[in-house]
């Protein structure tokens, strides 16, 4: 397994749209186990592959706080949702950043596992909000774009201005 480097906002990778997984090969499931030890290791409870820049529908999702119940969404859908919700968010790639989103309570998922074998789930609060937030990162929207343009400009400035910190204090 390795560490993947995490995209980070701004990065216009972020708004590439995701393609259908077509291959359940091994090279699919080590990208699996490797999404989901960089998820671990940041440490997140989602991340999408978009965000380690592989332009693909595919999810990994573990809320358990053993770091044991990896979900895996593969070409994820959502078939019904109802209600709403707020919830206050992160994104691994907008590290430091938490913001109130507004999204579906509950949904109902058609996706498959790494061996692409189809499930059905449904869900409803964190995992409900964890899986739309997922799924938007396959749009190529961040949880940032639901925000107002002025909390969005901020959060940009200070992103740019911390990855230019970084960058100078590596050299």
């Amino acid at each position: 397994m390795a560490l993947l480097p995490i995209l980070q906002y701004p990065d216009p990778r972020l708004h590439t749209v995701a393609k259908p997984v077509t291959v359940f090969d091994d090279a699919l499931r080590q990208l699996v186990a490797d999404m989901a030890e960089t998820m671990y290791e940041a440490p997140g409870i989602g991340l999408a592959a978009t965000q380690v820049d592989q332009h693909i529908q595919l999810i990994v999702i573990d809320l358990s706080k053993e770091k044991n119940d990896l979900l895996v969404l593969i070409n994820p859908k959502i078939t019904a949702q109802s209600g709403e919700q707020d919830y206050e968010e992160g994104c691994l790639s907008v590290p430091g950043v938490y913001e109130s989103v507004t999204r579906a309570e509950w949904i109902k998922v058609e996706a498959h596992d790494a061996t692409g074998t189809l499930f059905k789930l449904e869900a409803d609060g964190l995992l409900s909000v964890c899986i739309q937030h997922e799924m938007d990162h396959l749009k190529g929207k961040v949880f940032v774009e639901y925000l107002s343009s002025l909390k969005r400009n901020r959060i940009r400035s200070k992103m740019v201005k911390h990855a230019r910190e970084i960058e100078r204090n590596n050299y």
